[in-house]
């Protein structure tokens, strides 16, 4: 798929070397095509990596889509430097009177804060109330799925004893859902969070449609009718070796961190990981972007209610 984004973004070099058609803005002003708009909402604190593998995995349908990166105004990042935002991310009030046809609004962090406590929280609000109005379809990821859930539907996240960290099974649930289309009777998906929605808070909203669930992980999609909201608790778009780095970081901080499950063979961290997700994580991604943007969305994208 070409996928439009700044010339110099690092994400540009690093899937042209996967062999990912990457269109940047030179070429693309010589093409006649109404290109999908897709914003990412960017929270995680490496944010480099995060922008790159959604991209990477947005980029795999025939779609030609243009991407835009926003940060919040109201945090600094610490792990992302000011030259890197400035020059390709955005703030919302630089695209608040725009129109998008798909959103992705990424985790982060801090779910083991309050909603209210989280220092842009006030922002993201704004943002959140402006999605339904302004996007077609948005894709929570994570933090973002419960931060979501609790603005939209004032569905309160739990904390867990232990950090539910690893590589898990899950099973669709809702009859051939069309965002899992295609996808086997069983998938797994990695998780790293210390904290999680109940089934039954999820159930009791009539909105909501629950479509996969694991044993281990609980609720790990549901979505609004139409897709217009969808809500993944997992991180799909995690690399092979992402949880790896984030065991390692927390083991070098001297912290409890157990080795994450099903990921390391023979739970060996000197081993190298198996990815068990991929197929299903593109398979995720082309499917939200075919049927729940591509094939609804406005040809005009100003028409987007």
């Amino acid at each position: 798929m070409p996928i439009k984004i700044p010339n110099s973004l690092p994400a540009a070099r690093i899937l042209t070397q996967e062999n990912i058609f990457v269109m940047t803005e030179t070429r693309a002003v010589t093409q006649d095509i109404r290109p999908l708009r897709i914003l990412i909402l960017n929270l995680m604190p490496t944010k480099v990596d995060t922008e790159t593998q959604l991209i990477r995995l947005i980029s795999n349908t025939p779609l030609q889509v243009e991407v835009e990166l926003l940060h919040t105004a109201s945090y600094e990042s610490k792990n992302t430097s000011y030259e890197h935002l400035a020059a390709f991310y955005k703030t919302f009030d630089e695209i608040k009177d725009r129109r998008y046809d798909g959103m992705i609004i990424t985790g982060a962090p801090v779910e083991q804060l309050e909603f209210e406590d989280v220092v842009y929280w006030e922002e993201l609000s704004r943002i959140f109330e402006w999605t339904k109005t302004h996007v077609h379809s948005t894709f929570h990821i994570c933090w973002g799925a419960q931060a979501g859930l609790y603005y939209h539907f004032g569905i309160k996240k739990r904390l867990l004893k232990e950090k539910l960290f690893g590589v898990f099974p899950h099973t669709v649930d809702y009859k051939n859902p069309i965002l899992f289309r295609g996808s086997d009777d069983v998938f797994y998906a990695p998780h790293s969070r210390n904290s999680t929605i109940d089934i039954e808070d999820v159930e009791a909203v009539g909105k909501l449609k629950i479509l996969a669930t694991s044993p281990q992980a609980g609720v790990y999609a549901c979505m609004t009718a139409e897709g217009r909201q969808i809500f993944v608790t997992g991180h799909s778009e995690y690399d092979a070796g992402t949880l790896a780095k984030e065991y390692f970081r927390d083991k070098e901080r001297g912290l409890d961190i157990k080795v994450p499950i099903n990921y390391f063979p023979d739970d060996d961290p000197q081993k190298q990981p198996v990815v068990r997700w991929r197929a299903h994580a593109n398979l995720l991604f082309s499917n939200w972007l075919n049927y729940f943007v591509y094939q609804t969305t406005p040809y005009d994208v100003d028409k987007i209610q």
